[in-house]
């Protein structure tokens, strides 16, 4: 893409009502435009961004056996009461009325709905088990809308569903989910900790949430300090399931809302975390807390009917695009991980109009979208200064300057955004190096 034909519309001063970095960098860098309170537009950059952490997300879910629905967002009011959650559920709930005088609701989640839905087409355990999953808009209407999208009232969520016989293959459906989130925030930079977590409005008696440390994190973290140090498990056949999250799980690692102080002690003092985390996740085992009351039901194989069991899994992926920068930027801007960037390389022009600068800007920029790299063109008639300032602010994970100096020695500059290392190599060796710095996590 040429600059000068993309919509990337930046602001130089910071908005005073941004007061953390997430905030801060995507209404400067142009990726989001705040419409009303807790409600954005998504901007051409933000929008390429978010597009690429929902593929993963989906990719993830995809390889742990679920399987991809959508429901809408507008939900009836019925099924909200059947389950006692349309009185219970606060002000959060935008509730709404149509023409008719029916009652509807913005959906919040999908428990109640996904559960009527469950229940017109299985009966039997013989149709089970089954995980059904959708990426949705949701709305809650906060009280305090803040932290731009971190906190918004309008947000884009991975919302997974499982439905099974009894509790022990229930367990099955939770671990997938479990090692799938795992695998999500590895592959989008994060090292993301799984903590015990209080089921809340959701419900159930087993309930974990993800947490990417952050000093803006809203929730205190409380955990062992080798759990930083696992890597995530890939492919996990389903025997080994147990296995994978009771390593993660047997390591104390709580919120404030759970913290026990004296269990925490237990640690040796040096491996004892205390920090600041983001919840990009939360996942729900909650058996029958909604099946029952809906009738949603199952013949087992010894002939019973008992209520379908099921868990509920939540991944923010609007709110994922804020914890990402929370996680990774510096003074001057944003440094996207490679997976989610939303181009994989800045071409900066030093002299605009000067043929040679032109014409191996031009043969980059070809060679480099031949490679499936996305370049970004910055082909504007703009001060050196500004585009260096620009391209930081945006965050590309590389940058290619080229100028009539370097040139008149054979060579560009490479810089390298998330150490600041530069390089002056030839043109062949420029775009190699770019290549290969994809082509090796692929």
């Amino acid at each position: 893409m040429r600059l000068s034909r993309y919509f990337l519309p930046l602001l130089k001063e910071t908005p005073s009502e941004a007061t953390i970095a997430s905030h801060r960098y995507m209404l400067r860098a142009g990726m989001v435009k705040q419409d009303s309170a807790g409600i954005y537009i998504w901007l051409p950059l933000g929008f390429k961004v978010l597009k690429k952490i929902e593929n993963i997300v989906r990719e993830e879910q995809n390889k742990s056996g679920a399987v991809e629905i959508l429901m809408p967002t507008i939900q009836s009011a019925g099924h909200w009461k059947e389950t006692g959650r349309y009185d219970a559920y606060g002000p959060e709930m935008l509730r709404i009325k149509d023409r008719s005088n029916r009652e509807l609701l913005y959906g919040p989640t999908n428990e109640d709905m996904i559960t009527d839905m469950f229940r017109t087409y299985v009966k039997s355990y013989k149709d089970l088990p089954q995980s059904l999953y959708h990426i949705q808009w949701k709305f809650r209407d906060e009280r305090r809308p803040r932290f731009g999208v971190m906190r918004g009232r309008e947000f884009l969520m991975k919302d997974a569903y499982s439905f099974d016989v009894d509790l022990e293959s229930a367990r099955l459906s939770y671990n997938k989910q479990f090692v799938a989130y795992l695998n999500t925030f590895d592959r989008l930079g994060l090292q993301a900790v799984p903590l015990r977590a209080d089921a809340g409005p959701i419900g159930g008696d087993l309930s974990h949430e993800f947490l990417i440390l952050a000093e803006t994190g809203e929730s205190k973290v409380y955990c062992h300090s080798d759990l930083l140090d696992m890597k995530a498990p890939g492919y996990v056949s389903e025997k080994d399931l147990q296995k994978v999250v009771d390593s993660r799980t047997s390591f104390y690692a709580r919120s404030d809302e759970m913290h026990d102080q004296t269990k925490f002690e237990k640690i040796p003092e040096n491996k004892r975390l205390v920090a600041r985390g983001i919840e990009v996740g939360h996942i729900f085992q909650f058996g029958d807390k909604y099946s029952k009351p809906m009738n949603a039901n199952v013949q087992g194989a010894d002939g019973k009917v008992n209520p379908v069991m099921m868990g509920s899994y939540g991944v923010g992926v609007s709110r994922l695009v804020g914890g990402i920068i929370e996680a990774s930027h510096d003074e001057v801007g944003i440094i996207w991980p490679k997976s989610v960037t939303p181009f994989g390389v800045g071409i900066i022009n030093l002299k605009v109009g000067n043929d040679e600068v032109d014409k191996v800007c031009e043969d980059l920029y070809e060679k480099l979208k031949n490679s499936n790299i996305d370049p970004l063109y910055d082909d504007k008639n703009d001060r050196g200064g500004q585009k260096f300032a620009r391209m930081d602010l945006i965050g590309l994970p590389y940058q290619i300057i080229v100028g009539p100096r370097g040139l008149g020695e054979g060579v560009v500059e490479v810089k390298v955004r998330l150490s600041g290392k530069k390089m002056n190599l030839t043109l062949e060796e420029a775009v190699n190096f770019i290549v290969n710095e994809y082509t090796s996590e692929t």
